[in-house]
């Protein structure tokens, strides 16, 4: 493929529509091509931003509902086949009643069992709906941030030909970044990010270990940061960056 035809797929590649010979040439192209690079990172967030104006919020109730119908469904109770009792009497009503005992310890035991079930799922509807309302929260202040009036972007080449771009709003006082192209960690680790106090590093969050592009809001407030840094750090992050940065950005002015 030409260089020319190259210059061409910066549209494509921030939409992960090339093949993967392509996506490999395209690479390899955008590390000696800033101006492509650039123009990636720029569609990038573009399309970070159209996409979530068109999100669609859940509506309020829907948690509500869905927990009042976990709470009044019926729970079927097991069918127990009665067993016939003996012609004669003595062992065979013996048996008989061993067994209408059994039953009824096995119906009592059953009921405990689906009223637990019932317990269990209404619980997990709960953390369900609590886990969305938190990411609803994430993605509303990440919005925020990119569609705020005073938002500043920078964006620069990041590792193995991957880019990022940051956007900061004063205003707001907090931070976004948009990676595209990153590769993923190595298997028990995390890229976390970082606010660049004067030389001294801030915990900002960890990025998704299993996603190459992507955006996230910077955890904490950007304060006096002038910048921030990319490490690889263990699965969970560490207080302080325990690796040489992947990447070092300054925030625009």
């Amino acid at each position: 493929m030409s260089t020319a035809e190259l210059h061409t797929l910066t549209g494509a590649y921030a939409l992960h529509a090339l093949e993967a010979d392509e996506r490999a040439e395209f690479e390899r192209h955008l590390e000696a091509c800033p101006a492509c690079a650039q123009e990636v990172a720029e569609l990038a967030a573009t399309t970070t931003r159209l996409g979530l104006a068109v999100a669609v919020t859940p509506p309020a109730e829907l948690k509500a509902r869905v927990l009042r119908r976990i709470a009044t469904e019926r729970q079927e109770p097991p069918k127990v086949t009665p067993e016939s009792r003996g012609a004669g009497g003595g062992a065979g009503a013996a048996r008989g009643g061993a067994l209408s005992r059994f039953a009824l310890a096995a119906c009592l035991a059953a009921a405990a069992g689906f009223g637990g079930i019932a317990v269990w799922q209404h619980q997990e509807a709960r953390e369900a709906g609590e886990r969305a309302s938190a990411s609803q929260q994430r993605s509303e202040a990440l919005a925020a941030v990119l569609a705020a009036p005073d938002a500043k972007i920078s964006t620069g080449g990041l590792t193995e030909g991957a880019t990022g771009t940051v956007v900061v709003s004063r205003a707001q006082d907090k931070a976004a970044f948009i990676a595209s192209g990153m590769p993923k960690p190595p298997g028990g680790k995390v890229y976390q990010l970082w606010f660049n106090d004067d030389g001294a590093m801030r915990d900002a969050g960890l990025m998704d270990p299993s996603a190459t592009s992507g955006s996230v809001l910077m955890a904490g407030s950007v304060g006096a940061a002038s910048g921030m840094g990319i490490t690889v750090e263990p699965a969970g992050g560490s207080p302080q960056p325990t690796s040489d940065p992947v990447a070092l950005m300054n925030f625009p002015a």
